[in-house]
C-alpha cells in the first residue's frame, strides 16, 4: 500500500495531509503543497485537478520543497499512485500520429530518444507492458508524462502538449 504526505509549508512544516490512493481532488486537504515525503509507492502529482496540467513523478524519500520534484510553483492539486509492477516492460513509440512512421520497440530505459531514434518527436506510442515516464529532455529532465499501459494515438492523449520526448524510462521501483 502507498503513503504520500504533503505538507504546506517547506522542510515538512505546516498543514499536513496523508493520503494512500488517488484524488482527483486535492483543493480541500491543503492549499499549497510546499514539501512532500514519501513513505510508499511511485507517485504521480498533478497540477491541476483532474489528472491534468504538469506532471511529477515521485517515489519514496523526502523532497523538501518544490523544487525537489521538479516544480516551479507550490500547486499540486490530484495524485494518482503508479500500481507495483513486476513483469517485463515493452512499449513501441512511432514517429507519426496513428502509430504511422517508423516504429521502435524499447524495453529498456531509454535516456536519450535522438541517440536511439535519430528525431525527438514521438507523435504515438503503445504501452504493451509496465508503466512509463517520458520526459521533454534528454537524462530524464524536463516536464514528465506518466504513461500506463494502452493506446496513445496522439501526443495529446499522454497530455502533452508537443511531440517532443527527449528521454523514457520504467517505472519500476519496488515498494
Amino acid at each position: 500500500m502507498g503513503k504520500i504526505t504533503f505538507y504546506e509549508d517547506r522542510n515538512f512544516q505546516g498543514r499536513s495531509y496523508e493520503c494512500s490512493s488517488d484524488y482527483s481532488e486535492l483543493n480541500s486537504y491543503f492549499s499549497r503543497c510546499n514539501s512532500i515525503r514519501v513513505e510508499n509507492g511511485n507517485w504521480m502529482l498533478y497540477e491541476n485537478a483532474n489528472y491534468r496540467g504538469n506532471q511529477f513523478y515521485v517515489r519514496r524519500g523526502e523532497y523538501p520543497d518544490f523544487s525537489q520534484w521538479m516544480s516551479h510553483s507550490d500547486s499540486i492539486r490530484s495524485c494518482r499512485m503508479i500500481p507495483q509492477y513486476r513483469g517485463s516492460f515493452r512499449i513501441r513509440v512511432y514517429e507519426r500520429e496513428e502509430f504511422r512512421g517508423q516504429m521502435m520497440e524499447f524495453t529498456e530505459d531509454c535516456p536519450n530518444v535522438y541517440e536511439e531514434f535519430n528525431y525527438n518527436d514521438i507523435h504515438s506510442c503503445n504501452v504493451l507492458e509496465g508503466h512509463w515516464i517520458f520526459y521533454a529532455e534528454p537524462s530524464y529532465r524536463g516536464l514528465q508524462y506518466y504513461l500506463r499501459p494502452g493506446e496513445y494515438r496522439r501526443f495529446t492523449d499522454w497530455g502533452a502538449a508537443n511531440a517532443r520526448v527527449g528521454s523514457f524510462r520504467r517505472v519500476q521501483e519496488l515498494y
